[in-house]
């Protein structure tokens, strides 16, 4: 019999259900899958180094917009003197975790539970920053990118509103893709670089409309290759289960897509230590991570607001 345990404390030895003892642990821990997290992908990271403690403020100076006007001889020219456009990345969210590691846990075991909880603790710092990103971004971006009438040009592209979402299919899927690619290139936004992230029901129509032949995924390789996304209109698409979504005033998935320069993201784990349990014997294992995330170029950022199409009768 092992030594006795307050309520609500799991037990790690061969009787309790979580078993890391060596009598019954094979010593091999089961592979746990996390949520994928994107924004080391899709938004620049320049700025990570700057971040000095909670609450500070990195400022990032943007090129000015220079205006040409037509020349005539005689009419002399009138200077401009372009404004120097700064954009304030605040590292002003925090993320934090705290786990107990009982004394007799540690001792008993044959896997160091402190660095797998801490381990474990830095990944889901990671992926609830990513949530964040995802879930906020989509109203930052420029009117000209988003709505039914998107398209700094046309302005007639429809990439789906809240009330009335893109209803999606494999045989229509591509079109949007490529409807957001024109959005951007409206915008001049460079065609290399360029990235859109997808929830996996919106991936699995990709992969059964006409990207399945391999030329028209641009790199002669089937898309379908080791359940991969691949590249689509210039578009390197990311899968997320982390996006934003709504059930009212109709179920959609708020698709995000631009370029790296127009997104900002900076973290850092500030903090990680193991101290002594001031209330029990074991340690605390605990983790801080600050972070801040900014749309630095609005044109550069779109979102698309989609579902998927009901089954045909």
């Amino acid at each position: 019999m092992g030594v006795p345990r307050a309520s609500g404390v799991p037990d790690y030895g061969p009787s309790g259900t979580v078993n890391f003892d060596p009598e019954v642990y094979s010593g091999k821990l089961v592979e746990k899958f996390y949520r994928t997290t994107v924004f080391g992908d899709i938004a620049s990271i320049d700025y990570e180094g700057d971040i000095v403690d909670f609450g500070a403020q990195v400022k990032i100076r943007t090129i000015p917009d220079i205006t040409v006007t037509d020349y005539v001889i005689g009419e002399g020219l009138t200077p401009q003197y372009p404004t120097r456009n700064s954009v304030t990345l605040s590292i002003d969210k925090g993320k934090a975790f705290n786990v107990a590691l009982n004394i007799v846990d540690s001792r008993q075991s044959d896997l160091n539970l402190a660095d797998v909880f801490a381990n474990d603790g830095s990944i889901q710092l990671r992926i609830s920053a990513d949530a964040d990103m995802l879930e906020t971004i989509p109203s930052e971006v420029s009117a000209d990118n988003s709505g039914s009438t998107a398209g700094v040009i046309s302005n007639d592209i429809d990439l789906g509103t809240a009330a009335s979402p893109r209803l999606l299919t494999k045989d229509n899927v591509v079109d949007f893709i490529v409807d957001c690619g024109q959005v951007l290139t409206e915008q001049n936004v460079s065609a290399e670089g360029r990235w859109m992230v997808i929830p996996a029901w919106m991936d699995s129509l990709v992969k059964r409309s006409d990207l399945r032949i391999a030329s028209l995924a641009g790199d002669g390789v089937s898309i379908l290759r080791n359940g991969k996304i691949g590249e689509v209109d210039g578009f390197t698409l990311y899968r997320s289960n982390n996006m934003l979504t709504q059930t009212s005033p109709a179920v959609a998935t708020y698709v995000m897509f631009g370029h790296s320069a127009g997104l900002t993201f900076a973290a850092q784990i500030i903090e990680a230590q193991m101290i002594n349990n001031p209330t029990d014997f074991g340690y605390l294992i605990r983790g801080l991570m600050v972070y801040g995330f900014e749309v630095i170029e609005p044109q550069y950022v779109g979102t698309g607001v989609v579902a998927k199409a009901p089954a045909s009768p």
